[in-house]
């Protein structure tokens, strides 16, 4: 018999299930390797809407435009594009921490950042999403960007970023979620689980770790699961809006 106290506690990996304390390591070599093509990835694996559907979430926050002071932290931003779509739509008050764990992510994002001329509102911190380093409200807003489904302990994550959302801000959850239309789902997971290995194979020469994603998005909660997750959390009027049937969806709460 097995002694539930002393056990780990376990975790999934795409459809594998593994300790809790070894997803990330993995998920940190899976990015370290594909890092100079992520964005990449994301046109594959969406046809190119992840666009779009970033738009909307930059749309969504509301950006001052003039030289009101917004401060953004943007979690798993990794590469910067959240960053540089926020600080190309606000105004010159607007400031981005983009935040990662992953260090050669955000080897991406620095230079992309310095390249479009905004090294001087960008701050880089490489930091675990579950154990956020800053003070308690400190931001105006929080977003995540296909980046929750990888950290381990979701719920520490959004509890993180409640805290260190200013009174009145607000978060923001970009993600891959359930398609809802009959017919597209069947179409959907045939493209997933087919094809975008395959072209994670021939384009970056590295199909598991494009499988591993694809897995990763089926396990992630549904709708209304994470968004009961978000309530746990402590955020208040917390909704969702689905893009593209259900293939993903922006979920967002505030800090009251």
């Amino acid at each position: 018999m097995t002694d539930s106290a002393t056990s780990p506690e376990t975790t999934h990996f795409g459809f594998e299930s593994v300790p809790l304390e070894e997803k990330q390591g993995r998920v940190d070599r899976i990015f370290r390797d594909v890092a100079d093509r992520y964005d990449l990835m994301n046109d594959l694996m969406s046809g190119g809407l992840h666009r779009a559907w970033k738009a909307a979430l930059i749309t969504a926050l509301s950006l001052p435009r003039g030289g009101r002071a917004f401060h953004l932290l943007d979690v798993a931003g990794g590469t910067g594009d959240i960053a540089l779509r926020a600080l190309r739509r606000g105004g010159p008050g607007v400031r981005v921490t983009l935040f990662d764990i992953n260090p050669n992510m955000l080897e991406v994002g620095r230079a992309r950042t310095r390249k479009a001329g905004f090294a001087d509102r960008v701050e880089i911190v490489e930091g675990n999403a579950e154990d956020l380093p800053f003070p308690d409200a400190s931001f105006d807003a929080v977003t995540i960007a296909f980046g929750l489904r990888n950290v381990p302990r979701m719920d520490k994550a959004l509890a993180g970023a409640r805290r260190v959302l200013k009174p009145g801000g607000r978060f923001f959850c970009l993600e891959f979620s359930t398609v809802d239309i009959p017919g597209l789902d069947r179409i959907y997971d045939l493209y997933s689980f087919r094809v975008i290995p395959e072209i994670g194979r021939r384009v970056a020469g590295d199909a598991e770790a494009y499988r591993y994603l694809v897995e990763s998005i089926r396990k992630f909660p549904p709708p209304e699961e994470l968004a009961e997750m978000m309530r746990a959390a402590g955020f208040a009027r917390v909704s969702y809006t689905p893009y593209t049937g259900g293939i993903a969806a922006l979920h967002s709460g505030w800090r009251l």
